[in-house]
């Protein structure tokens, strides 16, 4: 399916008052590039588009024009089956992404099923300096690399990360929050120790005391860490 005829598509669906309250949750995107198309509809289009046409030229067509593109293309990449063209179609796009929420969106089943290779991408991609780069390979571990895969590496590769960038450090802190509920006497070390800038300290304690799976006198401890500036 040629680029145009999808962005044709695409604005068929427009929904102008969502695309109204979806401009507030995404600043960094400018509000003209944005259609307003709900994302469950969006993903149904994605599985047609998927199973209907063949994608391999919108896929290569970058950057994209609007938002919609850019979530299309990361739920396009997410039902790739090929474990090695999901890889490839992945590194090629982001560059590209320009949001917190096409960084997010992106989230191949097939991943899964290779986490002995995976992660060496994942760290590859946290020392871009493409912000939504870095976020997508911490956000590859949290999904990835905190159950029975986990290793000390990968908190440690995530501590060390300097970033002036708000949704970098966000998914720092989500990082490091997911990691108390799951692996807690490693992740606290990481608190106690004082390898983390203040921000992204004190927002991975404010995450964990709000986690419904963290025990209450965990949470009593975390708090009394946290720190004040100066």
């Amino acid at each position: 399916m040629k680029p145009e005829i999808i962005r044709k598509k695409l604005n068929e669906m427009q929904d102008t008052d969502y695309r109204d309250f979806q401009k507030k949750l995404i600043p960094t995107v400018d509000e003209e590039k944005i259609i307003g198309i709900r994302t469950p509809e969006l993903r149904s289009f994605a599985r047609t588009v998927s199973r209907e046409a063949d994608t391999e030229e919108f896929l290569h067509d970058l950057p994209h024009q609007y938002f919609e593109e850019n979530q299309l293309h990361a739920f396009l990449i997410s039902l790739e089956k090929n474990y090695d063209r999901c890889l490839s179609l992945t590194e090629c796009f982001l560059p590209y992404v320009d949001n917190w929420a096409t960084c997010d969106q992106m989230a191949p089943k097939v991943f899964a099923k290779h986490r002995d290779t995976l992660a060496s991408y994942a760290l590859k991609w946290m020392e871009s300096e493409h912000p939504y780069t870095v976020r997508y390979g911490i956000k590859v571990l949290m999904n990835h690399y905190l159950d029975e895969y986990y290793e000390e590496k990968y908190p440690e590769a995530v501590s060390r990360i300097r970033s002036d960038d708000y949704y970098v450090n966000m998914m720092r802190a989500w990082y490091f929050a997911e990691a108390l509920a799951k692996q807690y006497d490693s992740a606290i070390r990481y608190l106690e120790s004082g390898k983390m800038d203040i921000w992204t300290h004190n927002k991975t304690i404010q995450k964990a005391a709000e986690s419904y799976r963290i025990p209450g006198d965990r949470k009593e401890i975390l708090k009394k860490m946290k720190k004040t500036a100066g």
